[in-house]
């Protein structure tokens, strides 16, 4: 039995610099980005980009994918919402943002091709009701990712630390945008492995949130055609 990405034809949406740990992350990559990293961090308006369509998605157990063209790609484990097309929030599963920190790094601008491609984003295992999460507040996140059988990193956060409420991310996503079969709905990270870390093809990468389980998935670099 293989079970695949919860989700049909919604689109997958993320949000950015919503923890400390990613805006002092993302400010030490790129030189160009600066103090611009930090006025986004504290603006009334969120970071919100477009991540994936449902073919870019994978399910617990399958392989996510390293660009060719990177040198530093990491894991970004978040808390995912479930939204109806009338933006209520029906559940929470378990996201995996993967990016090339060296492009985005590079400028800014590139966040799309950094972000955005085949095998990007994980989500899973389950969808549990929001009726039957623990208190959001409370909830941790955790990140271990394996390698040659030991652990190569591991760290945890808790969506307390997070610097904007999940109501508020839902109102500015849903301003201008109509989303007819729901929307996926990534809520940023917390947790960001050191600058001299990147995922390798063979790693193994576990994220576990409380009331949810823990999404895991190989890693691969190259084409998902190869």
């Amino acid at each position: 039995v293989r079970l695949c990405a919860p989700l049909d034809a919604q689109e997958v949406w993320g949000a950015g610099l919503t923890y400390e740990r990613s805006k002092v992350a993302r400010h030490g990559e790129s030189e160009q980005g600066g103090s611009f990293y930090e006025r986004v961090y504290r603006a009334e308006r969120p970071e919100l980009f477009f991540k994936a369509t449902p073919s870019r998605v994978v399910g617990p157990g399958q392989p996510v994918r390293v660009r060719r063209d990177t040198r530093w790609c990491v894991p970004e484990p978040e808390l995912a919402l479930v939204l109806s097309p009338a933006l209520r929030l029906v559940g929470f599963t378990i996201g995996n943002d993967v990016s090339a920190r060296d492009i985005e790094g590079e400028n800014p601008l590139y966040l799309p091709q950094a972000k955005v491609y085949d095998a990007s984003c994980a989500l899973g295992p389950v969808i549990t009701l929001a009726s039957a999460m623990p208190p959001v507040g409370t909830l941790a996140i955790r990140l271990e990712i394996e390698r040659d059988g030991a652990i190569a990193f591991e760290g945890e956060t808790s969506v307390a630390r997070m610097a904007r409420s999940l109501d508020d991310l839902i109102d500015w996503l849903g301003r201008d945008n109509l989303f007819p079969h729901g929307v996926i709905l990534l809520t940023g990270t917390g947790i960001v492995p050191p600058d001299a870390f990147c995922l390798r093809p063979g790693d193994l990468v576990r994220i576990t949130i409380d009331g949810i389980g823990t999404l895991s998935n190989p890693v691969i670099q190259g084409s998902p055609l190869a």
